[in-house]
């Protein structure tokens, strides 16, 4: 395409990467709050589920803003990959979009059908920890070695898929990583709300999936070196990232041992902010190796990039609609997490 520069490029898969991670953080807390909501169903003493519920009922909605974005952004600025992936992710895509949907059904109609608040905190904590592994498998999908491209026509190679070690790898990644981000945001939310129990199980949980977490995340790497070296070859370059990344695990681990001003033992605040760091310098190492490649070797960010006009106009259209949005988002979390009238509220 004439008129396309490197830097148009960069700057839409930039966007698209940046919308990406959001999503990937505040659903990684969202579906791990439905899976805590319903270990703790039974559980009246520790107060853990009301927590779970009071913390997801607000937040979904939010969440869901995000996943819209990373899909517009798809088709707006990458139209010709957006027809490759469409074709390729049309069995896990299709699953996903059928198990928000019933998710997102029952937690709309849940407040107003009492009858069903149990199903409902059944149905979420289920998919809490199926939609996030099908989610993460599309990153070692778009790695290449489980398309079979013939011509014009693209093959998922389900078998292959799904008998990998990489991709198990990455799944599960993904669900220890989204109970672990829940269980630490939950406990720092339990902290702020005076609910001394639930705290002391969701930083339990955290200390113990902290670990399970990291443990994937070097599995990621190892099995990454046999099936999709090209990434990791060029991971390796960013050592320095990498180990910062993995210095924000250690503030996090020391943040949740040590006492605060008031004796209590953890500040998970910190830890929350520790473990979200990590997770950005991993992000980016990963996204910056993956670069041109959308899907390896065939869809590149220049192969697969819109008109640089649509493109220009689009990207204005992202930048007024998110600076309007941005300050909403932030004075919803103040209120979400300072606002003493809903800490304070009783199951």
């Amino acid at each position: 395409m004439t008129g396309i520069t490197f830097g148009d490029e960069l700057l839409a898969i930039t966007v698209l990467w940046g919308f990406v991670f959001i999503y990937a953080v505040m659903a990684s807390m969202d579906f791990g709050a439905g899976f805590w909501s319903m270990v703790y169903i039974n559980r009246d003493k520790t107060n853990a589920t009301n927590i779970a519920n009071r913390y997801l009922s607000p937040t979904w909605e939010v969440t869901n803003v995000f996943i819209v974005a990373i899909v517009v952004a798809i088709y707006s600025f990458f139209p010709g990959a957006a027809y490759i992936l469409g074709t390729i992710l049309l069995i896990p895509g299709s699953l996903i979009l059928l198990l928000l949907s019933i998710r997102s059904a029952f937690l709309v109609f849940s407040h107003t059908a009492e009858k069903y608040r149990r199903l409902l905190v059944y149905i979420s904590g289920i998919s809490g920890i199926i939609i996030p592994g099908l989610l993460m498998a599309v990153l070692p999908i778009s790695h290449g070695d489980y398309i079979l491209f013939e011509g014009d026509r693209q093959t998922l190679l389900l078998g292959k898929l799904f008998t990998s070690p990489h991709v198990y790898a990455f799944i599960g990644f993904a669900i220890s990583s989204s109970l672990f981000l829940s269980s630490l945001l939950l406990a720092d939310y339990s902290k702020a709300s005076s609910e001394d129990n639930a705290y002391d199980v969701y930083r339990r949980d955290a200390m113990i999936l902290g670990p399970i977490s990291l443990l994937m995340a070097f599995l990621i790497m190892l099995t990454m070196k046999g099936e999709a070296s090209w990434i990791f070859e060029k991971m390796m370059k960013d050592i320095p990232l990498l180990i910062g990344s993995l210095a924000g695990f250690i503030v996090a681990g020391i943040a949740l041992v040590v006492k605060d001003k008031k004796g209590i033992k953890g500040m998970p605040r910190i830890a929350v902010i520790a473990i979200t760091i990590q997770y950005l310098l991993a992000s980016y190492v990963y996204g910056k190796a993956h670069l041109p490649y959308i899907v390896y070797p065939h869809v590149t960010i220049q192969t697969g990039f819109t008109d640089p006009n649509s493109f220009r106009a689009v990207f204005i259209v992202y930048i007024v609609g998110f600076a309007i949005l941005f300050p909403g988002f932030i004075y919803f979390w103040s209120l979400f997490m300072q606002d003493k009238r809903y800490l304070k509220q009783k199951s």
